[in-house]
């Protein structure tokens, strides 16, 4: 299965430039070069570059993704690939005004990169995100308690990390809770604890071999964590995805299942990892997910 990791690298250029389709402008029905599905026509506000942390002189930037209407609406935060190391907050773009359409207020965020920024930069960055979410929740008529994760690759295994690795907040302590309650996780590396000992390809993002720092690529990895109080999870991947074949998220939905946690995973036919980050059958498969398990269920008329 460590073969999965081998071929990443080798996207990292290729995902500089083939995951940005068209990059957003402001307010109202703009066109993606790729589309994600949608429920009606797209009415929504972007409210771009505002700070959402600062690691060290670093400042975080997320772009807010807003339905028109006064809800609270569920959140969503969408989390970018690019093995860790490139990429940015607008690559995500289409996820982002699809789940405006479909009732989701997205947030879609840049994060420290490798291999300047070494894990756990990249997940700490995530939990910032989230409580900065629920921090301002009000202002963005978010409802707090109904908060999701979506990511493709290297956002995938970041939004999957999240998931089985959020703690409750406690007002007492004044800590934020960085629990999500759905995870949708494409193209998503789930396990580094079967990279050979002596392997340094990831080293550039984990600081070593797995030899050197096994605690480090046990921590990076989301299949480690997997109890009974993970959030639903839905998964999709290629079929012919020679990055990270569907061993990897398949391994962690059958550890999902057993743990008693709702979890799927759809593969797309005949798709690579390129060709599957805007698979239409995947994405409205994950948005059904997330409306299963973020919407407000109708409530009985007591008829």
């Amino acid at each position: 299965m460590w073969r999965m990791l081998a071929a990443i690298l080798t996207v990292m250029a290729v995902s500089r430039c083939g995951f940005a389709g068209s990059k957003p402008n402001s307010r109202v029905g703009i066109r993606h070069r790729r589309s994600v599905p949608v429920v009606g026509k797209s009415s929504y506000t972007v409210r771009s570059n505002i700070s959402y942390a600062e690691a060290g002189k670093v400042k975080l930037l997320l772009d807010a993704y807003l339905p028109a209407g006064d809800g609270p609406f569920p959140g969503v935060l969408v989390v970018h690939g690019g093995a860790w190391a490139s990429g940015g907050k607008t690559q995500l773009a289409p996820y982002a005004v699809g789940l405006t359409a479909n009732g989701f207020a997205a947030f879609a965020i840049s994060y420290r990169l490798a291999p300047r920024y070494k894990f756990p930069a990249q997940i700490e960055d995530c939990r910032s995100a989230v409580r900065w979410i629920r921090k301002h929740a009000a202002g963005y008529h978010v409802d707090p308690q109904r908060l999701g994760g979506v990511g493709y690759s290297a956002g995938g295994h970041l939004v999957a990390l999240l998931g089985v690795t959020g703690k409750k907040g406690d007002p007492k302590k004044g800590t934020i809770d960085t629990r999500l309650q759905a995870v949708v996780a494409g193209g998503a590396p789930c396990d580094f604890r079967l990279l050979p000992l002596r392997s340094s390809l990831l080293a550039f993002w984990l600081g070593g071999t797995r030899q050197q720092v096994p605690q480090r690529y046990r921590t990076a990895s989301p299949a480690a964590f997997v109890t009974s109080a993970a959030p639903p999870m839905f998964f999709f991947s290629g079929a012919r995805d020679r990055v990270v074949p569907p061993l990897s998220p398949q391994l962690m939905v059958k550890a999902l299942k057993s743990a008693h946690v709702e979890a799927e995973i759809y593969i797309v036919p005949d798709s690579t990892h390129l060709a599957t980050v805007f698979n239409r059958e995947a994405l409205l498969r994950g948005m059904t997910f997330l409306n299963k398990h973020l919407k407000i269920k109708s409530q009985p008329n007591g008829r």
